[in-house]
C-alpha cells in the first residue's frame, strides 16, 4: 500500500474533524489516558473504535466519548475490566446500570465492614506480640482469609443481582394487585408466640414487605445457604428487631432442634436442594406436631413466553439447562410431600404479567441460568430492538405459581 504522504494525512484528519470524528491520539487527549489505556480497550474489545480507515487509523466519536467515561467511572468504583466487557450499557438502559451500581454498592458496604475486622485482626496480633512476645499464628490466618474473600462476595452478589432482576420484573409488571409476598404471608397465617422457619430467605423481601403486619411476639428465624444473601436481610431488616435470628443453613441439614417450629417455609427453594427427601425429613423433624409447611412451587406453564420469545430470536439459546419445576413443582410436589405431611393442598396464585419496555425483560432473560450468555453479548442491539418490537403493546406472560400447604 502506497504511503500517503504529509498533505494527505493532513486532509483525512481536517475531514474526519468536520464529521465528528478523533483520532486516537485526540480521543487519549480528551479523555485524560494514555494512547496505550485506547489501544488496550480496544485490543480487549471494551471500546471498539467506530471507523477503521484503509491505512489502519482508527477513529472515535462522541459517543465513543460517553462510552469511555462510562468505563472510566466503573473502573474507579472498583469493577474488573471482565465486569466492564460482560456489562452493555447505554443511556436507556439504566436498570443495567442501577443493577451493576447495586451490587458495588453492597461490596462497598462490605469492604468496610471487612476492613473493620482486618483492623481489629491486626490490632488483636499486635496486643499479643506486645505482651507475650510470641505470635499468634491462627489469627494471622484468619487475617489472610479475610483479606481473601473479595472474590467469593463477588460472586454472591452476583447470584443476589440475578435473583434482584427476577423479582424486579414480577414486582413492577405483576396484574394482581395484591402481590405475591404479601400473598405468600397471608397463607402462612401468622400469630402471636409462633416460631417461624424460613428456608432460603434470600434479601428478606418476605418480610421487608410485610413487617407492619407481623404480631409483636413472634419469633422468625431467616435462614440461607448464601452469607451474601443472610447480610442483605439484615441490612434490608435490621439486627435491631430482636423478632428476628439469621443464620447460614442448607435445607437438608437444619441446625435447629426438633420439634421446634410452629411454621417452616420455603419459596421456590426445594427444586433447588440436592435431596430433595432428606430436605422434607429434616423440615418435618423441626415441626412441632400441628405445626404447617408452606412452600411456593412453579407450574409448567410458568413465564413460558420468555422462553419462546428467546427461542424465535435464536433457536440455540436455551435460558434454563433443567425444568426445575421437573424437580419439584405443581404438577408433581404432592406426590414428593405425600411421604412426609398430611392434608397436603395446592393454593394457586391468581396473576400475569403484562410488560411494556424491554430493559427490565431483558434484564430477567440475562439473569436465567442458562446459555444466553454465549449469544446475546454480540447481538445485544438486534436483540433489543427485537424485544422492544415485542413489548411495544404490552408483551403479556403467563405467571403458573402457588404454594403446597402440608400438615403434620
Amino acid at each position: 500500500m502506497k504511503e500517503l504522504s504529509d498533505q494527505q494525512k493532513w486532509s483525512i484528519k481536517v475531514t474526519m474533524k468536520k464529521l465528528g470524528y478523533y483520532s486516537s491520539g485526540e480521543f487519549a487527549r480528551m479523555a485524560g489516558v494514555t494512547l496505550r489505556t485506547i489501544r488496550y480497550y480496544d485490543k480487549q474489545n471494551i471500546l471498539k473504535p467506530s471507523l477503521v480507515s484503509e491505512a489502519g487509523a482508527r477513529f472515535y466519536t462522541e459517543e465513543d466519548f460517553a462510552r469511555l467515561q462510562q468505563i472510566l467511572l466503573l473502573k474507579y468504583l472498583g469493577f474488573s475490566l471482565d465486569d466492564i466487557q460482560e456489562m452493555t450499557i447505554d443511556d436507556v438502559d439504566y436498570h443495567f446500570l442501577l443493577n451493576s451500581l447495586g451490587i458495588q454498592l453492597k461490596l462497598v458496604k462490605d469492604r468496610l465492614e471487612q476492613m473493620q475486622l482486618v483492623e481489629q485482626a491486626i490490632q488483636d496480633t499486635m496486643d499479643v506480640i506486645q505482651t507475650e512476645r510470641t505470635v499468634d499464628w491462627s489469627n494471622m490466618l484468619n487475617l489472610i482469609h479475610l483479606t481473601g474473600m473479595e472474590k467469593s462476595l463477588k460472586n454472591q452478589y452476583q447470584d443476589a443481582s440475578n435473583i434482584s432482576a427476577r423479582i424486579n420484573l414480577h414486582s413492577l409488571y405483576s396484574q394482581n394487585p395484591q402481590g405475591w409476598f404479601p400473598w405468600i404471608y397471608e397463607q402462612l397465617d401468622l400469630k402471636s408466640d409462633l416460631k417461624v422457619l424460613e428456608l432460603g430467605c434470600g434479601d428478606g423481601e418476605l418480610w421487608k414487605e410485610n413487617k407492619e403486619k407481623l404480631p409483636e411476639q413472634i419469633e422468625l428465624y431467616l435462614t440461607d445457604i448464601s452469607e451474601g444473601m443472610l447480610r442483605d436481610a439484615r441490612r434490608e431488616i435490621g439486627v435491631r428487631d430482636k423478632r428476628f435470628y439469621f443464620q447460614t443453613a442448607d435445607a437438608c441439614e437444619i441446625p435447629y432442634e426438633d420439634d421446634m417450629f410452629d411454621v417452616v417455609t420455603a419459596n421456590h427453594v426445594l427444586f433447588y436442594c440436592e435431596d430433595i427427601g432428606q430436605a422434607c425429613k429434616e423440615i418435618r423433624r423441626v415441626l412441632k406436631p400441628g405445626g404447617i409447611f408452606v412452600c411456593g412451587a412453579y407450574g409448567s406453564s410458568h413465564m413460558k413466553e420468555v422462553s419462546e420469545l428467546v427461542q424465535k430470536f435464536d433457536e440455540h439459546i436455551i435460558l434454563s439447562a433443567e425444568h426445575l419445576y421437573e424437580r419439584f413443582g405443581k404438577e408433581n410436589g404432592y406426590e414428593i410431600l405425600k411421604p412426609y405431611f398430611d392434608k397436603i393442598e395446592w393454593r394457586q396464585y391468581e396473576d400475569y404479567l403484562v410488560v411494556p419496555e424491554p430493559e427490565p425483560l431483558i434484564a430477567y432473560v440475562l439473569s436465567c441460568h442458562g446459555n444466553q450468555g454465549q449469544y446475546l453479548p454480540n447481538r445485544y442491539s438486534e436483540f433489543r430492538s427485537y424485544v422492544r418490537k415485542k413489548t411495544k403493546d404490552g408483551f403479556r406472560i403467563t405467571k403458573d405459581a402457588g404454594v403446597f400447604v402440608g400438615k403434620i
